[in-house]
């Protein structure tokens, strides 16, 4: 099952006001103006190729994408140490351009062929021969145009990743290993592409350069990380030499860099691993790793010799953006850890199972609550794939031998408890005893596939007499990025009697082994929330403001208030609307910049803070982008940072701001008045105010002059949107402007472009009754 969240109901409710309505548009037509005239043709990025890098080097990479006119800077986000110059923008050519080139190659091409025929001027000749002049210049203009014409010859694929941007990236010495996000900055900035920064040697793919012959295999000397594309049809393959005994690691990174390819299907590069040896016999193959379509290959070597790996598409897809980086030699790799988690401020020592790990046992250092990355280090300092840990603030427990059936139950004494268990073996099931009264509400939670097991769990809780309480096989987590099995198993309940009850945990395909670990809590309810706010980057002029969209996924029945905030609240930057609503899961928020705010992207940070049964609650709202798959699941996928860019010149002095105490208490099948300030006003005609995906039932009936400002009438159909009803109205404005041209000189009938001016602040609002 995949996870989704709502999509929000489109634009409705407008009122157009008069002709005559004297509107404050001086200061604010700009960035939240162009930020909405720019959604249909923002700039968006497909690939990155290579997709990471060696510490210590400097290479050029090349990025496809649309829509990147102006392009001037390259943003990294995860860490110091990785740096990239934009070098130049190239966008495909039309037919018409490509005539035109074509022409003037011609014409080089002859006046070219016209310099080498011409005599040269004989010895001793009193006047020299006429040659036609041909420069360097010319030289370099002909190179310059085969070269365009070539690009248009062999044009990427899709209009998504048309664009090409070079750049040049150098990554220091120093730089921590691992991934980071690139976005390019135009006027705006693009979505993120996931780039890593490696520890080994890397290398580049090699093409044969003859369509109708297929490359030799590369050699290469492991350990090293290659780039590669695979183009349609495309199979790439690599030669090494192994020595008898070596356990080798192969791993692909494909999805992990590009998660979804909107115009391809399955939507995403779909790699496969085959490893032949020396007389071409298939040795090994890998299409997966557990639940994750890229592969890891395992393979210990029976025998000294060469062998060739291949990678290729699944179903011989391929284009510029199926871009891998494939990982090979003698790698530690941790495939599983048990305990899969610990409680806090308690070191805890954990079991390692994997390929060529320096140790079979880590102690992790106390931390406090939350998931941490674990991985290990080689003794020449090479580190290996990180498996993430859970510090929950429960009592723990392991599983005891035997308890597959009733009789054999593990006995609980004592709730709220986590017990770290195992399905050890196909076929095993684990059965937990608890005692329970009547009336009694209780949650259980196993946490399993979001923490790297390949545990599909099934869970069944049962009274003493075996008859079924409630039973749950799959739960969906919206806070689960990517994962699109969400195979952790949840269900609460309210114990029907007084008496004993058991917990059935097992793998709903009947598998099992030393990797099927599990954390399975049982207790009352543990009211939490999560935080995402998307989209992951605010784009605006300082002093303009913009919307934003902020998820509460609700836990444990936990249906408080959150108060939201900046955290280490950034000078001039102001949040409007910082609250969610009791009962609700999602509230669009506005942030108004600072006039003063650099041009370089600056990390915003915000943070929710609730109540739960007396004890408060603070959270980090985690950046996301909404991401559609098969064109109706979204998923919530993580960014590393929150972004804000201001690009270009800061607003006017002032900007609106709303006059009436909030929130709006709007009454039930009523009106409620809202005066809006304005900053020094000019003419303008034909100004609509909108309401912005608003609530059902929640319309603006008129908007009237009210000084130095407007007043809005909202107006509230009772049967539609109920008492109780809360959350911010998200107001913009836009106009009609006049065609390009001075006053004078512009026809009479020159049509009117509409387009938007601004955003207001936030306005929260309360249906109340009347």
């Amino acid at each position: 099952m995949t996870a989704t969240t709502p999509i929000a109901p489109r634009r409705r409710t407008t009122t157009l006001l008069a002709a005559t309505l004297f509107v404050a548009v001086a200061a604010l037509v700009a960035p939240a103006a162009l930020a909405q005239q720019a959604a249909q043709r923002s700039p968006r990025v497909g690939y990155i190729y290579p997709a990471g890098g060696q510490r210590g080097t400097t290479f050029e990479a090349t990025i496809g994408g649309q829509f990147l006119d102006g392009v001037s800077v390259a943003h990294f986000a995860g860490g110091p140490g990785v740096r990239a110059t934009v070098l130049d923008h190239v966008k495909p050519l039309t037919p018409t351009q490509a005539g035109i080139l074509r022409d003037e190659m011609r014409d080089l091409v002859e006046r070219r062929l016209a310099s080498l025929r011409a005599p040269a001027p004989s010895r001793g000749a009193t006047r020299p021969a006429t040659r036609p002049a041909w420069t360097d210049a010319d030289d370099k203009r002909l190179a310059a145009i085969r070269a365009r014409l070539a690009g248009y010859q062999g044009r990427p694929s899709s209009p998504s990743i048309a664009e090409i941007v070079r750049v040049r990236i150098t990554i220091a010495a120093d730089a921590a290993p691992g991934a980071r996000e690139l976005r390019l900055g135009t006027p705006a900035l693009t979505n993120p592409l996931a780039f890593v920064v490696g520890q080994l040697p890397e290398a580049m793919e090699k093409e044969s350069g003859r369509p109708d012959a297929p490359p030799a295999p590369t050699d290469l000397t492991l350990p090293t990380v290659v780039n590669g594309q695979v183009l349609p049809g495309d199979v790439d393959r690599y030669r090494f030499a192994a020595t008898k005994g070596d356990r080798l690691v192969f791993t692909v990174a494909a999805r992990d860099l590009i998660p979804y390819l909107a115009d391809a299907v399955p939507g995403w590069f779909q790699a496969t691993l085959a490893l032949y040896d020396s007389s071409g016999a298939e040795v090994a193959f890998a299409d997966d790793y557990r639940f994750s379509p890229d592969p890891v290959l395992f393979f210990e070597a029976p025998r000294d010799g060469q062998y060739t790996l291949e990678i290729r598409d699944s179903i011989y897809r391929g284009r510029e953006d199926f871009v891998y980086r494939l990982s090979a030699g003698k790698l530690p790799f941790i495939t599983s850890i048990f305990p899969l988690g610990g409680r806090p401020g308690v070191a805890t020592t954990v079991e390692l199972r994997g390929w060529n790990l320096p140790v079979q046992s880590l102690v992790l250092p106390a931390r406090a609550e939350g998931t941490y990355p674990v991985s290990v280090q080689l003794p020449g300092g090479l580190v290996s794939n990180a498996v993430p840990f859970r510090v929950d603030d429960v009592a723990q427990a392991t599983e005891v031998e035997p308890n597959d059936a009733p009789a054999a139950a593990q006995p609980v004494a004592t709730l709220p408890l986590v017990i770290n268990g195992r399905i050890d073996r196909p076929g095993d099931r684990d059965v937990v005893r608890f005692e329970g009264w009547a009336g009694q509400r209780i949650v259980v939670e196993v946490v399993a596939r979001r923490l790297g097991s390949p545990l599909d769990s099934s869970l069944r809780l049962t009274d003493a007499a075996g008859r079924p309480v409630a039973a749950n096989d799959d739960h969906d987590d919206p806070g689960s990025g990517l994962l699109t099995h969400h195979a952790d198993s949840y269900l609460t309940a309210m114990l029907p009697a007084s008496g004993t009850y058991y917990l059935h945990l097992a793998d709903a395909q009947g598998h099992g082994g030393p990797e099927f670990a599990y954390r399975l809590r049982v207790g009352p309810p543990r009211p939490d929330f999560e935080l995402r706010v998307s989209p992951s980057a605010v784009i605006a002029r300082g002093g303009a403001t913009v919307p934003l969209t902020v998820y509460a996924l609700r836990k444990d029945g936990f249906t408080g208030e959150i108060a939201l905030s900046f955290a280490g609240a950034p000078a001039g930057d102001v949040l409007g609307g910082g609250r969610i609503p009791a009962n609700q899961d999602r509230v669009r928020v506005t942030v108004t910049t600072d006039r003063s705010s650099p041009d370089e992207p600056l990390p915003l940070r915000l943070e929710g803070r609730a109540t739960v049964n007396g004890k408060p609650i603070v959270h980090p709202v985690v950046p996301a982008d909404d991401v559609m798959q098969a064109f109706a699941y979204r998923h919530l996928v993580p960014a590393q940072e929150l972004v804000l860019a201001v690009p270009g010149r800061a607003q006017g002095r002032n900007q609106p701001k709303v006059l009436t105490p909030l929130p709006v208490r709007i009454p039930a099948g009523g009106v409620a008045r809202v005066r809006v300030w304005v900053p020094p006003f000019k003419r303008m005609g034909g100004v609509t105010l909108e309401l912005d995906e608003p609530p059902a039932g929640i319309t603006i009936r008129a908007v009237q002059p009210a000084g130095d400002g407007v007043e809005l009438v909202l107006q509230c159909d009772a049967t539609k949107a109920k008492v109780g009803l809360a959350g911010n109205l998200i107001v913009t404005a836009s106009a009609d402007r006049a065609g390009k041209g001075k006053a004078a000189t512009r026809p009479a009938a020159a049509p009117q472009r509409r387009g938007p001016v601004d955003v207001l602040p936030a306005i929260p609002f309360e249906v109340v009754n009347r």
